[in-house]
Order: C-alpha cells, then structure tokens, then sequence
C-alpha cells in the first residue's frame, strides 16, 4: 500500500461516531414524516390514538377496530371515507352511523379471515379504492392484518405486480398472520 492509499488519523473515520449519525439521521426522518402526517392530519397525532397504527402514504390510514372516539379522530384528521372489512360481529357499536355522523362515507366489505380473501371480494374492494382514488382513507379491521392482506392481493392479481412488491404492499398496510396465506393465494394464476 502507497503512502496515498493508506489512511492517515485526520481521514480515519469513527465507526461509532457515524452509527451514531446514521441513528440521528433514520429517527430525524421518521419525526419528519411524523409531523408531515400531523400537520396533513389537521394537526390530530393518529399514531398516538391508533394501535396498531400504520401510514403507507399521505392519503391512507390503516388501523385496527374502531370506537366513537377514534371515529371523531378521523374525521377530525380529515379523513373522507371509512372502509371497514370487519363483519358486523366483531364490531361492538353502530359504526356505519357513527362515521357517517361525523360527515365521512361508510363502506363495510366484510373478510371474516383467510377463507373469505377471494378474488370478487377483491375486485369489491379495488371497485371501492378506484370510487374514492385521490381521497383520504382509512382502512380497518381488527388489526389492519386483512385490510394488509386485501391490498397485496389487489397488487398482485389485478394490477399485475410481482410477488415480492405485493407482499411489501400487503406488510406496508399491516399484513402479518396472513402473509403465508396471501403467498400461497398469489400463486395460483388468476
């Protein structure tokens, strides 16, 4: 090694010292989409009321089950429509008129779990996204898992999208338990 190639104490770089930036820099720009979504939300902090919580993008929300209170919180955040996959019997209050009540469309397509994620309830679901495309949404069911699985399946067998980008789409939108299921589902040709 030349006396150029080798590195002197003054360029020498501390490993700690940039995991330590690189830390600063990921949780710097997880506050700012943080407070982007905020102040998007009418300053209304979603991820503080929401559990399980998860913001693919601007314009959608993905949660679990809902109640008066996080009702009121969507509206107030500006949400325009509510599209619920929970059957009627996990819900435990009026939720259609509740939501509409705080001035939002109501949409339920219910998906009682893996049996039912088939391709019409798909081809509803995309019918509904493509009637509401440009507004702001929430999307729920009891832990945004099968709202998860509907989006990668609505990725993967009606717009064409390869596995690997579905199922990001799906995990971007909360699909856990029935990332294995939906797998197995895109398979299949349709």
């Amino acid at each position: 090694m030349t006396s150029q190639n080798m590195p002197s104490e003054e360029n020498a770089i501390d490993v700690d010292q940039t995991d330590n930036s690189i830390a600063t820099d990921t949780v710097a720009a997880n506050d700012s989409v943080a407070n982007i979504h905020v102040s998007a939300d009418n300053g209304i902090d979603l991820a503080v009321i929401f559990e399980p919580y998860f913001r693919p993008d601007a314009n959608t929300i993905v949660c679990g089950a809902l109640d008066d209170k996080k009702v009121a919180a969507l509206a107030k955040a500006g949400v325009e429509l509510v599209i619920n996959l929970q059957p009627d019997d996990e819900l435990s209050f009026d939720e259609a008129s509740a939501v509409e009540q705080a001035g939002m469309h109501y949409e339920q397509l219910p998906i009682s779990g893996a049996k039912e994620l088939k391709q019409l309830k798909i081809l509803a679901f995309d019918n509904v996204l493509r009637q509401h495309h440009g507004k702001k949404v929430a999307m729920h069911c009891g832990s945004g898992n099968r709202v998860g699985a509907a989006i990668a399946l609505r990725a993967g067998w009606l717009r064409g999208r390869k596995m690997d980008t579905a199922m990001e789409r799906g995990r971007s939108h909360g699909l856990t338990k029935l990332e294995q299921e939906v797998h197995n589902r895109l398979l299949v040709p349709r």
